[in-house]
């Protein structure tokens, strides 16, 4: 996954082999704690939904990378000493990776298993920069969710509007405000990791065309 600043992506892993990645609520709860810790530094979250095999979270990113820490004074005759050594920086990307690992070493645990929890791949599609969109990621069980061609501007709220939809289209609940693992009832109060600000700056309507999302054949 390549980020770059100023921009909005929409990031999604899901079970390998479609299983489950989320057993019991508590589950959901650790995931947005690892969210906080893992993302949060790095790119505002605009909407996120967790389903029981996968996962949407919709970032601006704010800095791809980070420096965890710089010296100054290193030495000459000893440039590379563990007390003087350069930090290298923390990405975005491997932060994810990270959070990914650690989250499924707490599950491996908890259901006495082994081996991968997640695809190997973790999407991250670029929604504000039209070289990186691809028209046909929003992808169901009952058919592809765009089949025409979508003024680039237009693509963060559809996705938006996706993600908050998400839970209905699976048929676990009848409305978007029924799951309680999404962004969307955020916004109409309390905060557990969306950037209602950010959201507002960027244009973005948490109620448009929520319910217009009909999937073609």
């Amino acid at each position: 996954m390549d980020f770059e600043q100023h921009n909005i992506y929409h990031i999604y892993n899901q079970g390998n082999n479609k299983q489950k990645i989320f057993f019991i609520k508590e589950n959901y709860y650790f995931f947005i704690g690892k969210i906080k810790t893992h993302v949060l530094q790095f790119a505002d979250i605009l909407a996120w939904c967790l389903m029981p095999n996968h996962f949407h979270i919709m970032v601006y990113v704010n800095y791809p990378e980070l420096i965890a820490g710089v010296t100054d004074n290193c030495s000459e005759t000893h440039p590379m000493t563990s007390s003087h050594r350069m930090s290298a920086p923390l990405s975005l990307n491997n932060s994810i990776a990270i959070l990914l690992r650690s989250y499924t070493r707490a599950i491996n645990k908890q259901e006495n298993r082994t081996g991968s929890l997640f695809k190997p791949h973790t999407k991250a599609e670029c929604l504000t920069n039209s070289s990186g969109i691809t028209p046909a990621f929003f992808n169901t069980k009952n058919g592809t969710m765009i089949n025409r061609p979508i003024n680039a501007k237009e693509y963060p709220q559809i996705c938006f509007n996706y993600i908050h939809n998400n839970p209905v289209k699976a048929g676990l609940v009848d409305a978007p405000g029924e799951w309680e693992f999404s962004s969307f009832r955020e916004f109409f109060g309390g905060e557990i990791l969306v950037n209602k600000t950010r959201v507002n700056q960027l244009g973005l309507h948490h109620l448009s065309g929520i319910d217009s999302l009909n999937p073609i054949n």
